[in-house]
């Protein structure tokens, strides 16, 4: 059982404005999808726990950010394996799988969540993070972010992270232009609308297993228009992957 508040619009604005000042304030991104979020959190649960075998990926003793946090493992991954690429990734961009954990919890205010297992689905979410990056093939630049918002929000619905996509697309409207940055954000959220249901992906498993094949069984598409677009820069695509289709 969740207890939130109600609906804050003007709150979730504020926090937009501080975004789009700095992509990196990363616990803006957690006070908007508190403020607007309403339901669809607890209606993403209840669809995952009606997954035969989910609620045993939230039980287990370890988190998922503590596997993710393990860079000893991850180097002794297979070469091209998911669990390499997600080690160059945090490594190249200078990430720790428990940032997001600190932003998080500087943004998420005053929500409490009473159900110890909601909690844990809630935090899987949150560390799955930059495995939405690395699989779907977006960067850390400002419209890679956008993007893989748009990929997630084809997962999940959430209305808060709808409010930063749309942010981001005028934002970056005005600040590259001539790029179709409306069209790249439709196809991710597209992308990630037919991929699996990635709530309940058992990462653990699929981390030593190739990267290309991950992508397979989980159904995710390659994003053409943001790779062809120049963003993000052919040379930090995951190994195997095409710069566009």
């Amino acid at each position: 059982m969740e207890t939130r508040r109600p609906y804050r619009p003007l709150e979730a604005f504020r926090a937009l404005r501080a975004l789009l000042r700095d992509k990196e304030d990363t616990a803006q991104v957690f006070r908007i999808i508190d403020a607007l979020g309403g339901p669809a959190f607890t209606k993403l649960y209840q669809r995952f726990r009606r997954l035969p075998g989910a609620l045993a990926l939230i039980e287990r003793e370890r988190s998922l950010c503590d596997v993710l946090s393990d860079r000893a493992y991850l180097a002794s991954l297979p070469e091209g394996s998911l669990g390499r690429a997600y080690l160059a990734f945090v490594e190249r961009e200078q990430l720790t799988a428990d940032g997001l954990v600190a932003a998080s919890e500087e943004g998420h205010g005053e929500r409490e969540i009473i159900d110890p297992l909601q909690r844990r689905f809630g935090e899987r979410l949150r560390d799955s993070h930059d495995l939405y990056h690395v699989l779907g093939q977006y960067g850390r630049d400002g419209m890679g972010e956008v993007c893989v918002l748009a990929f997630t929000h084809g997962i999940s619905g959430n209305p808060g992270i709808l409010l930063v996509i749309l942010g981001g697309i005028h934002k970056f409207r005005q600040e590259l232009p001539g790029q179709p940055v409306a069209a790249m954000a439709r196809q991710a959220w597209k992308i990630g609308r037919a991929a699996t249901f990635l709530p309940a992906a058992d990462w653990e498993a699929l981390l030593p297993q190739p990267l290309a094949e991950v992508r397979r069984q989980l159904n995710i598409g390659t994003p053409t228009l943001y790779h062809a677009s120049g963003l993000m820069g052919s040379e930090r695509l995951p190994q195997g992957m095409p710069a566009a289709a």
